[in-house]
């Protein structure tokens, strides 16, 4: 079911994800009291949320802040929704600010484990409960945890550079594949990796498909995952055949050098989170596959966990968190909701478009306009 929150925000979010892929939207003030650009809805039990940055990927300011407001107050929450920008020490204090303002539930998508647990803690003390958002944290206490299934992510990204090189490399053996991976303190990051080996360590073995190098990127840094790519590449004679991406600004750091060596749109390049700018790489061909994750339906499904958590309704809330996350650090099983990410390339692009995601207005540029056309994307 789609939240129907999703209607809500869609006019705004193409709004927002261009201006936060200008760096535009710093995610609010600093003071996790003030409403102001906060999300703060006003009048209802308080929630904090905190978001972990903005350098990365456009999702955070320009879906999960919009959505989780909406949905929150949907639930007659009121919402203080800050970004800590990549700082942890921002992180933990806007997390100090929220806990001292007394929220009934805090909701963290935390830089790391580490800081994300140290906060889930301190409010947990405090008699607190707090919702592991989007990234479990590793050897944590939040009792819940709500994401996508992230190892299936990974799947959608190895089935798609199968597919991918099918098209445009079907004759090529080995296939010479560089995979630039998410942040290594990020457990999704683990997780996708895992899942995207899943399919592709068979075609490794076979000897299908040979592995250059497989390269994690600290903080999803782009402009590092940029650089590095570029190393591997010419370390390797400028010869690549397949470049796993673990999410769409990777992708698009990606794409950037291999128009530099001619080689955009001959390399299948995956991608993750279905950002206005992803969805344009694979119209144009640069970036062969996304993975779509409908954050409608996390923040829709967070929102409702957090109403149930505020009003001390453990059963009502371990009936909305039917799955389990295992966390090998914490030897602990999470109750958990697990939501279903789609694959998504040039061919089924308009479906995202459909579902109210992103407005064809954000992907129908000026040297897309005949392509959305005949794709009947309007």
């Amino acid at each position: 079911m789609r939240s129907k929150s999703l209607a809500l925000v869609a006019a705004g979010t193409g709004l927002a994800v261009a201006l936060t892929a200008c760096g535009a939207n710093s995610g609010g003030s600093t003071d996790p009291s003030a409403s102001n650009d906060s999300g703060s809805t006003g009048g209802g039990t308080k929630v904090g949320v905190i978001l972990p940055e903005t350098a990365s990927s456009a999702r955070w300011e320009g879906f999960d802040k919009p959505l989780l407001e909406a949905a929150l107050k949907a639930e007659g929450l009121d919402a203080d929704i800050q970004n800590a920008q990549g700082d942890n020490q921002k992180f933990t204090t806007l997390a100090d600010g929220m806990i001292n303002a007394g929220v009934k539930v805090l909701i963290i998508a935390s830089p790391n484990s580490e800081v994300g647990t140290a906060v889930a803690k301190k409010a947990e003390a405090q008699g607190i409960p707090t919702i592991d958002y989007d990234r479990l944290n590793l050897g944590g206490v939040s009792k819940y945890y709500v994401s996508f299934d992230n190892t299936k992510v990974g799947e959608l990204q190895g089935q798609g550079l199968v597919q991918g090189l099918a098209q445009l490399a079907p004759d090529k053996k080995p296939a010479e594949i560089i995979q630039i991976e998410g942040a290594p303190t990020d457990n999704n990051a683990t997780l996708f990796t895992s899942g995207q080996m899943k399919v592709l360590d068979p075609k490794y073995s076979a000897g299908d498909f040979k592995l250059v190098q497989n390269q994690p990127i600290d903080g999803w840094d782009n402009q590092k995952g940029g650089q590095v790519f570029e190393q591997i590449l010419t370390g390797n004679g400028q010869k690549v055949d397949g470049v796993v991406a673990a999410n769409d600004g990777l992708a698009g750091a990606v794409i950037t050098v291999l128009k530099k060596y001619g080689l955009n749109g001959k390399v299948p390049v995956t991608g993750q989170d279905a950002t206005a700018e992803g969805l344009q790489a694979v119209l144009r061909g640069d970036q062969y596959m996304t993975v779509y994750k409908p954050i409608d339906e996390e923040a829709s499904s967070t929102a409702k966990l957090a109403a149930a958590l505020a009003k001390g309704d453990t059963a009502a809330a371990d009936a909305i968190a039917t799955d389990v996350e295992k966390d090998p650090k914490g030897n602990r099983d999470v109750k958990s909701v697990l939501l279903e990410p789609v694959l998504i390339t040039k061919d089924k692009v308009k479906s995202v478009v459909d579902e109210g995601a992103v407005k064809a207005a954000d992907i129908c540029v000026a040297d897309l306009a005949t392509v959305c056309t005949e794709l009947g994307i309007k």
